[in-house]
């Protein structure tokens, strides 16, 4: 997503020393904003120096051990990934597949609770390859009935749509810093609850990547009330962005943030199908606000449409991710992005670009 100008000029701050007095204090103002995003009090709230996809290895390399049985939602991309990464480090890797556009009930989850006695569980809040929304309303409470952690994946999610880390009994959360955040990509916020930690502390094995050793990261940034040792370089100059985001949604509030993403999407879908175009989620219920997702239109090659769109409005959509590819088109309103005057202006690029591919079919 675009970046505000109190971003824009954060990243353009004098570099610091990344172990100095002021740069620990920055973490820890970070920490804080993570803590309200997040909703949650939880003391082991950190940033990883990568983009989801290295918070997502971050949590399945430590809680997961060699053996151990792993219980995955994949109905997109971001599942897929974490099976691939669960089966790399020797999990006993259960997915629960569903087509684009499914997603999870709790009748469903019990039984692969049931049947498989999974470590942990991985849902995908929201699935941006899709536009699915999940539900996570009592999923924390029936995983800790079975013994279960729950992981969640809120990278396309945090910020645009309701999410309590500790109402709703998420064990680990993460999320990425260039979504609703507005921040550049290139840092994660993770959480382990006390759970999650338990788990972590007490496995056989050290995890298989000292880079996302959780152990060392929260000593360095400050959980484990312990003098802070050197881990690695951290990125400061994209620490002082992702602080200052922080500091804008908290100025602005989550619920009003909240609110300007659903009534954005809500103004986005009518204008799509005023076009003619079909949602790729029927049930308004389960549609993602950030990321909406269109069924490509009979005839038409999705690659066109984003050419022209790109090439004469300088608007970018995308295709589908992963198994959604070929599928839909994907429209993001993201933070800043999510405005009706941003929806006007891609939904009028929209008209422009099928009304060309159609002239060329």
């Amino acid at each position: 997503s675009n970046l505000p100008p109190r971003i824009m000029a954060a990243g353009g701050l004098q570099m610091i020393g990344s172990m100095s007095k002021d740069m620990y204090q920055i973490m820890d103002e970070i920490k804080e904003g993570i803590q309200y995003v997040f909703q949650t009090r939880n003391p082991l709230t950190l940033v990883i120096s990568g983009s989801g996809h290295c918070a997502l290895e971050a949590a399945l390399v430590n809680v997961l051990e060699p053996g151990d049985s792993f219980l995955v939602g994949a109905n997109g991309i971001w599942g897929q990934r974490a099976v691939d990464i669960g089966e790399r480090i020797g999990a006993r890797v259960h997915p629960m597949t569903k087509d684009p556009g499914g997603h999870y009930t709790l009748q469903e989850v019990e039984e692969g609770l049931a049947q498989h006695k999974p470590v942990l569980l991985f849902l995908t809040h929201g699935e941006s390859s899709t536009g699915v929304l999940q539900p996570l309303d009592g999923f924390g409470e029936l995983c800790h009935r079975y013994k279960c952690l729950l992981l969640v994946d809120s990278v396309a999610s945090l910020g645009g749509t309701p999410l309590y880390m500790d109402r709703q009994g998420i064990d680990i959360l993460y999320s990425g810093s260039q979504k609703a955040l507005n921040a550049p990509p290139g840092t994660s916020l993770i959480f382990f609850s006390d759970k999650a930690k338990k788990k972590m502390y007490s496995r056989k094995t050290k995890p298989f990547s000292f880079y996302l050793d959780i152990k060392w990261l929260a000593n360095f940034w400050g959980c484990d009330d312990q003098p802070r040792m050197y881990h690695h370089t951290i990125p400061v100059i994209s620490l002082y962005s992702l602080r200052e985001s922080l500091a804008l949604i908290a100025e602005q509030g989550l619920e009003n943030s909240w609110r300007q993403h659903r009534e954005a999407a809500a103004y986005l879908h009518g204008r799509l199908q005023a076009l003619g175009l079909q949602l790729f989620v029927k049930d308004p219920a389960l549609r993602l606000p950030t990321v909406t997702t269109v069924a490509v239109p009979a005839g038409y090659d999705w690659r066109d449409i984003v050419s022209y769109v790109i090439d004469h409005f300088d608007i970018e959509i995308m295709g589908g991710l992963g198994p959604s590819t070929g599928k839909v088109l994907r429209i993001g309103l993201l933070g800043c992005n999510a405005t009706r005057e941003n929806v006007d202006r891609v939904t009028e690029a929209l008209r422009a670009a099928l009304q060309h591919c159609k002239a060329n079919l």
